[in-house]
């Protein structure tokens, strides 16, 4: 078989239930894992946030590249093989009586390649949802870098926001035949809510919804994991 061209980046989309259950657990399913970059939902987002980010950052091997606070708990992670040029963070307007939520973006070199590392977690109100999601394509479609998005859509392939956030990217799940995997909730998985979305110049070599004893006792999510050939800038 020939192997894809194009730079290789693994990444990791990780809904990490505020680290509310296992996190050595936790630590060793990400070090397990070995990506170059790691998209999080429910990261740190409150009192001593900076530390809490870092030391999460270093359990798994990894630096802070964008989010906690003002990406309201959206984090990016990076190893010391990818470079992060340029960060920045997003928040959607507050619904009276909803949690505030927002999204991160980092953008990066890896080899010859550039890219847009992004990431959110959308709203579990139906009512909500949509705004979120326009708010988080605006800011996708306007990249000129290749994009990779790793989000909680909190809603499966046939919502209106999923299919907001998707258009003109490629699904890695869809990708590579995996759309019966589901995502959540651990316990008894029922759900395709997560979703790790790319540029169609992007190529998805392999994708998994990585199940496994440790995973289950992680988090309420399983993580997404895959190995993507960037395409180098010309």
């Amino acid at each position: 078989m020939t192997e894809a061209a194009g730079v290789p980046l693994r990444v990791l989309s990780y809904n990490i239930h505020s680290q509310r259950d296992d996190t050595a657990a936790l630590a060793a399913v990400v070090r397990e894992a070995a990506p170059d970059v790691v998209i999080l939902q429910e990261a740190p987002r409150r009192f001593r946030w900076r530390q809490k980010s870092a030391t999460l950052a270093a359990s798994f091997g990894l630096v802070v590249a964008a989010g906690g606070l003002p990406a309201l708990g959206n984090l990016l992670l990076t190893s010391l093989r990818v470079r992060v040029l340029a960060t920045r963070c997003q928040r959607y307007p507050l619904t009276p009586g909803r949690h505030m939520r927002g999204a991160a973006y980092a953008e990066c070199r890896v080899g010859g390649a550039r890219f847009l590392l992004a990431g959110s977690h959308l709203s579990t109100d139906p009512a909500e949802r949509p705004g979120q999601a326009a708010a988080f394509k605006r800011e996708l479609a306007a990249a000129d870098l290749p994009v990779v998005a790793g989000a909680d859509l909190n809603e499966g392939p046939g919502g209106a926001a999923w299919r907001t956030v998707a258009d003109g990217l490629t699904d890695a799940a869809a990708a590579t035949g995996c759309v019966d995997r589901h995502t959540c909730p651990c316990a008894s998985p029922r759900a395709r809510i997560d979703a790790l979305l790319v540029d169609p110049r992007i190529t998805v070599v392999a994708y998994d919804v990585v199940d496994t004893p440790l995973t289950r006792r992680a988090s309420d999510h399983f993580p997404l994991l895959a190995d993507l050939r960037l395409p180098t800038a010309g």
